[in-house]
């Protein structure tokens, strides 16, 4: 029987081929707004949660005042006194200015340890990081970031080149590529030049740090971890562990439910003006079957004379609500796929770190969610849109619908 109906509902679109073509022209662009907004949301989540796992998996420490002051006894203190903490390292930070050739660039020179680089994901793009060897022999090497790199050699070779910090040479030992992340403190690690912790204390006063990095057992204790960073270090320089104002203290998995937050309402916010796109498009569907009804008044009473049930003409009503919403609904997704395939991506954080590669732009792609989600949509829109109808036609008396004119 269902299927007999929907044959009838299909053949009923024939009718008035125009008007079923504007109606269906309508939902279609519906659903290519909802799927192109709906990607586009998903592509800007995925951008903004990359750039934010590049961070690494390290918390940081930083110094809120004189009173609180970073020396190598303090590391040393907390590895002692903090098992749920992993590794523990100082870096210390001064802007300064780097120099190659007539090519100058005052920016934060960063003097750290080994274990840094794997704590903040400083991966060399080509060269090397630095060594214990390094820290040892006081060597004038430096790590460049990919923005710094770019600024000094404007694309030539840099590794094995000779550099200027404060007027002192250095070598450049190596140099990551774009990092692109948008959890930094002081500035962007792109950037920086990183150089041995005990070279730095050559230039400058290194007793202090200017910041202390630790990195848990694993990414589920770093609350636990920062507890027992901070228990540390005030045990061994006498304050209160519950005084928040000694040291401040950050960590990844803290901003972490603020960046989902952040990017989960926006991607409500785009699905819920898709949808309202969409059920624009719904009201004309509406506004056509109640026409539709008007039309076939005399058809629905000869229906009913025939012995046609109300639940038969509400379910052919709101099937031909379904067809036309769901037909249309397929185009819509055959020309979201042909527009996400033209565009492929939207320039996004590409420009402002100056990279074309694409990692950080936003990809235009048509996922199985998204595709779940339209058709959810368009299910409910043809309901809701052929129900009204439905239920007008039903109710018709047979022989009042016989007599109308």
């Amino acid at each position: 029987m269902l299927l007999e109906i929907f044959k009838e509902a299909w053949a009923a679109l024939g009718r008035n081929p125009v008007r079923s073509l504007l109606t269906m022209t309508g939902i279609a662009w519906g659903i290519v707004a909802v799927t192109l907004l709906l990607s586009y949301g998903s592509g800007f989540r995925g951008v903004l949660m990359y750039t934010f796992e590049v961070f690494g998996e390290q918390a940081g420490v930083e110094r809120a005042g004189k009173a609180v002051r970073f020396e190598q006894e303090d590391a040393d203190w907390v590895k002692a006194q903090s098992p749920l903490v992993k590794r523990v390292t100082r870096e210390t930070v001064r802007w300064k200015g780097i120099t190659h050739d007539e090519r100058l660039s005052d920016t934060a020179i960063r003097g750290v340890y080994p274990e840094y680089g794997e704590m903040r994901n400083e991966i060399p793009f080509e060269g090397r990081w630095i060594s214990p060897e390094d820290i040892a022999e006081r060597r004038r090497v430096a790590f460049l970031g990919a923005i710094l790199r770019r600024k000094l050699f404007s694309g030539t070779p840099a590794i094995g080149e000779t550099v200027r910090i404060d007027g002192v040479k250095f070598t450049v030992v190596g140099s990551m590529d774009t990092k692109f992340s948008d959890s930094n403190y002081f500035t962007s690690d792109d950037e920086s030049v990183f150089i041995p912790y005990t070279t730095a204390g050559d230039l400058w006063d290194a007793r202090y740090a200017s910041v202390m990095l630790f990195e848990p057992i694993a990414p589920n204790f770093e609350a636990d971890a920062m507890q027992q960073f901070r228990a540390a270090i005030a045990s061994r320089q006498h304050f209160s562990p519950n005084d928040k104002r000694a040291i401040t203290m950050f960590g990844r998995e803290e901003f972490k439910p603020i960046y989902e937050g952040i990017t989960l309402g926006i991607e409500a916010l785009l699905f819920f003006v898709g949808a309202l796109t969409l059920g624009i498009g719904g009201v004309g569907v509406m506004n056509i079957m109640l026409v539709s009804v008007e039309e076939r008044v005399r058809e629905i009473g000869l229906r009913r004379a025939l012995g046609a049930k109300k639940s038969h003409i509400r379910w052919q009503f709101l099937l031909e609500a379904l067809v036309m919403t769901l037909a249309a609904g397929v185009i819509g997704m055959l020309l979201s796929a042909a527009i996400t395939s033209a565009v492929g991506r939207l320039p996004f954080l590409g420009p402002a770190y100056e990279d074309d590669s694409g990692k950080v732009d936003i990809h235009l792609t048509l996922s199985f969610v998204t595709m779940l989600l339209s058709t959810a949509i368009l299910v409910v829109v043809g309901v809701i849109s052929g129900w009204l109808p439905a239920m007008q036609a039903a109710k018709l008396d047979p022989v009042e619908a016989l007599r109308y004119e």
